[in-house]
């Protein structure tokens, strides 16, 4: 990997691009490929969220065999495994060599503007550069969400996002209230839960997937019927899928489900969606059936749709057909939980992130702050976006489908550029 030396003056670049993860070196891979001449701009250093902003035991919930990025397939002896945490710093530290992308590292960009002749201007911690185009591959997560209730629990209680979420051992001794139960929030919980402490769950309304149905991995049977190649104009839903909550499932220990309502049976105490602390108690709605209900729904509704792609596709399997049981109710919905005497001395939020691109002054986004394109490309010519979720397919911001975009937005890149070269050479 190459870092370009800071300078005082105002540098030129055909193309910046915002952010060194996989989707800002994957858009480097092809821009070399076609000699346009680019720079990555990275606020920490390459691969910075996943290498220091996920737990020790997280694993992939994709199968390895999905690791497709640029050049830098999987390649290993376990593709239907699920590559730890320290198996993906590997493989994207060997990716990131490989590319040897130009990234100036440290680098925080503060604004991107257009002048009168169309070029950005970008303002960065390490001086001024224009360019003729701008890739903003950040993400979609900037910000951790907690909520103003937060401010009001006690000071002893440790509180602390899911982005920080290491392991047991950095919380205090005592029980964890862990708020959210999307696919951070119930992986941890489950972490914490085998890890011998007590965890309250407060659970939202995400759905759930199987790990394993009718002897494959459900990301299997859905990639054979075609599920990932869906972009997201031919999505049910339409652009709306892009707000959807992941489902939770693990890759942990060779996979499994994650079944709360299991948990719940040894000992972890479930709860609706949490609203408020006052007067000492937290407060909750009546709505936890509801949540594992539809959790359990969506997941039976996935298995019955790969059941009929059975039966379509005459597959013979070695398992039939079945709907999951729940093995555990509440007996009551509990609305309040006094935090005195309950043992939590921890909270963990999990409760997702905002998107933060204040920094950029360009007129493509919705009342919710997330950016308006077509399969990455903007209403505004010359500015993209690359590795937001669904941003053309349900891989658009993983390591499955991440390159494929990539390589579209670059071809628009080059198309971009003919016209403006043609006019500078007078051809």
């Amino acid at each position: 990997m190459n870092n370009t030396t800071n300078s005082s003056e105002t540098q030129h670049l055909p193309v910046i691009i915002i952010g060194g993860g996989q989707a800002g070196l994957s858009a480097s891979y092809f821009l070399q490929q076609q000699n346009i001449e680019h720079l990555v701009l990275e606020k920490h250093t390459t691969m910075h969220g996943w290498k220091h902003e996920r737990w020790d035991s997280f694993t992939l919930v994709t199968p390895n065999w999905q690791c497709d990025l640029p050049g830098h397939p999987y390649t290993g002896d376990d593709p239907d495994g699920f590559m730890t945490h320290p198996q993906i710093v590997e493989y994207l530290n060997a990716f990131a060599e490989k590319v040897a992308a130009p990234v100036l590292e440290g680098v925080a960009v503060h604004s991107v503007t257009t002048d009168a002749k169309g070029l950005y201007n970008v303002s960065t911690s390490a001086g001024a550069y224009t360019a003729d185009q701008v890739i903003v591959c950040s993400g979609g997560y900037h910000i951790p969400v907690i909520p103003r209730m937060a401010e009001r629990l006690p000071a002893e209680i440790t509180q602390i996002h899911s982005a920080e979420y290491k392991n047991a051992d950095q919380l205090p001794e005592g029980a964890v209230l862990v708020v959210g139960a999307g696919q951070s929030g119930a992986q941890i919980a489950e972490d914490l839960h085998l890890e011998g402490r007590k965890v309250f769950l407060a659970t939202g309304d995400s759905p759930r997937v199987a790990r394993f149905y009718r002897g494959k991995d459900v990301v299997r049977w859905l990639d054979d019927m075609g599920y990932y190649r869906m972009s997201v104009d031919n999505h049910p839903l339409g652009k709306n899928v892009r707000s959807n909550t992941n489902h939770y499932v693990t890759g942990r220990d060779g996979g499994r489900d994650i079944d709360l309502r299991k948990f719940a049976l040894e000992g972890m105490e479930l709860y609706g969606l949490m609203t408020d602390y006052r007067d000492g108690e937290l407060q909750f709605l009546p709505n936890l059936e509801a949540h594992l209900d539809s959790a359990d729904t969506t997941y039976n509704n996935i298995n019955a749709r790969i059941d009929q792609w059975i039966e379509q596709q005459s597959i013979e399997t070695t398992e039939g057909p079945s709907v999951y049981e729940p093995v555990w109710k509440p007996d009551s919905e509990r609305i309040t939980l006094k935090l005195e005497g309950s043992g939590i001395t921890s909270v963990i939020w999990s409760i997702g992130y905002r998107p933060d691109f204040n920094w950029l002054d360009a007129p493509v986004f919705n009342g919710q702050s997330h950016p308006q394109h077509q399969r990455g490309i903007t209403g505004q010519p010359g500015l993209y976006f690359l590795g937001l979720p669904w941003l053309h397919t349900w891989g658009s911001g993983r390591f499955s489908g991440v390159r494929e975009d990539a390589q579209y937005l670059v071809d628009a890149i080059a198309q971009y550029r003919e016209p403006a070269l043609q006019k500078q050479t007078g051809s």
